[in-house]
C-alpha cells in the first residue's frame, strides 16, 4: 500500500474551500466542519494502528464466515513484530475437521506461511503415529499468495493498516464493547488501495472467490487508550470479526518436531487444482 491518504486530505480539504467560496460563509463553515470531521477521525484510525502496530501481538478471538458455510471462531494468540504467527484453538466441526480430530477444539499454529493442524494419531499408512498435519499457504493461496501472508498482510495489524488508505469514513458515536467503552468507526477501502493481497491472490484464487471483493467495508471500536477493541470486516461475501482480549510484545510460535508430522501440502494443492 502507498501513503497517499496525506495528500488525498489536502486536496480535499482545498477544493471544499474554493467550491464554497461564493456561497456564503455558513455554507463554507459546513464544508470547513464536514472536511474536520474526516481528518478527525482519520486522526484516530492513524493512532489506533500506530499503536497496534508497535505492541507486537494480541489475544485475539476471531471469526470467519466466508458466506458459503456457518462462520469458524478461532482463538488465541496471534504475532506481527516478527512476520505473522498464531498460536489458536480453532472449532473442530465448524472447520469441517472432525473427521481427522475427534476433540471439540483443534490446535492450529502458523508459522513461516506454513499451517500446522494438531489430529488425532494416524493408525496406519505412510503417516502412521504422526499427529500434526502441515500445509504449506502456496497450497491455498499460490506463492505470491503464501508470501503475502508470510510476511504480515494477514495479521490483525496488517488489517489494523489498511485503515489509514480507507475513504468514506464516519464516527458512528460511542458504544459499550465486551464491557468496555469505546468510538465506533466505519471505513471503506475502495479497490485501488487494497494493497499487495489484491496483487499477489489475483481473481482466480481460492480468498478472491470466496470474498468476491472489490472492497472492504471496516469497521472498529477503539477503547480510551488508543487500541482497537473490535475489529470487523466485510469483504464481498466474507466476514471477519476480530475481538481483542489484550495487547503485548512479539511472541514466537514453535512448529511441531517433523518426526511428528504428515506434510499434505502436495495433497491439498491438487485438491486445490482440481476444485480450480
Amino acid at each position: 500500500m502507498r501513503k497517499r491518504h496525506t495528500a488525498a486530505w489536502v486536496g480535499c480539504t482545498t477544493a471544499a474551500l474554493v467550491a464554497v467560496s461564493g456561497c456564503g460563509t455558513e455554507s463554507a463553515q459546513s464544508a470547513v466542519k464536514a472536511v474536520g470531521k474526516a481528518d478527525g477521525v482519520m486522526a484516530a484510525l492513524t493512532r489506533a494502528t500506530d499503536r497496534t502496530e508497535a505492541l507486537g501481538s494480541a489475544e485475539v478471538r476471531m471469526t470467519t464466515d466466508t458466506g458459503t458455510s456457518g462462520p469458524i471462531a478461532m482463538e488465541g494468540t496471534y504475532s506481527w513484530g516478527d512476520g505473522y504467527l498464531f498460536d489458536v484453538q480453532m472449532d473442530t466441526r465448524a472447520a469441517n475437521m472432525q473427521a481427522v480430530h475427534h476433540a471439540p477444539k483443534t490446535h492450529v499454529l502458523f508459522v513461516k506461511g506454513v499451517y500446522y493442524y494438531d489430529v488425532d494419531a494416524f493408525t496406519a499408512g505412510p503417516y502412521k503415529g504422526k499427529d500434526w498435519i502441515k500445509v504449506d499457504g502456496s497450497a491455498v493461496f499460490g506463492k505470491k499468495g503464501a508470501q503475502a501472508l508470510a510476511g504480515d498482510n494477514g495479521s490483525p495489524s496488517a488489517s489494523m493498516k489498511g485503515l489509514k488508505y480507507a475513504h468514506d469514513t464516519e464516527n458512528l458515536g460511542k458504544q459499550t464493547v465486551n464491557g468496555r467503552s469505546t468510538t465506533h468507526y466505519r471505513a471503506v477501502v475502495d479497490q485501488d488501495h487494497m494493497g499487495k493481497l489484491k496483487d499477489a491472490y489475483g481473481e482466480g484464487s481460492p480468498l478472491s472467490r470466496a470474498t468476491g471483493a472489490s472492497s472492504i467495508v471496516m469497521e472498529v471500536w477503539v477503547g480510551s487508550d488508543d487500541l482497537p477493541v473490535r475489529l470487523k470486516q466485510k469483504m464481498g461475501a466474507m466476514t471477519v470479526t476480530m475481538d481483542f482480549e489484550k495487547f503485548g510484545k512479539t511472541v514466537s510460535v514453535t512448529p511441531p518436531p517433523a518426526a511428528r508430522t504428515a506434510d499434505l501440502t502436495d495433497v491439498i494443492a491438487r485438491q486445490q487444482r482440481q476444485q480450480g
